[in-house]
């Protein structure tokens, strides 16, 4: 796993990357009503916003932590946002990506930076 200090995480499986948020963005977001995802097929670069999240809190930008080629998106969450809130590690992932340049990753927080960074 690694993180971003936008609260992003990212989950190698299957030859590709698959990114959400944490549970420490969704606790501050609160209850999550509504997700906005970007087009399996897109291509996208670093720092794009590809994605939106609506709380009862706040409307938040996701941002590529990563460039590369948007391969899937979690369409349960279209009629089921709180997925995020309730499994935000899990069934509640946002996108999955091929990785156009792998060295993006490295300059990541691990478990413990995370952690560090949060707490």
């Amino acid at each position: 796993m690694r993180y971003t200090k936008e609260h992003h995480w990212l989950r190698a499986e299957n030859g590709f990357v698959v990114i959400g948020i944490t549970p420490f963005a969704v606790a501050q977001l609160g209850t999550l009503v509504f997700v906005e995802l970007p087009r399996t097929g897109d291509t996208i670069a670093l720092g794009d916003e590809v994605a939106v999240v609506e709380s009862s809190k706040a409307v938040s930008d996701i941002s590529a932590p990563i460039s590369g080629d948007v391969v899937a998106i979690n369409t349960a969450l279209a009629g089921n946002p709180s997925l995020a809130n309730d499994d935000p590690m899990g069934n509640g992932w946002l996108f999955k990506m091929s990785v156009a340049n792998p060295t993006e990753i490295d300059h990541m927080m691990d478990d413990a930076g995370y952690t560090a960074f949060t707490g």
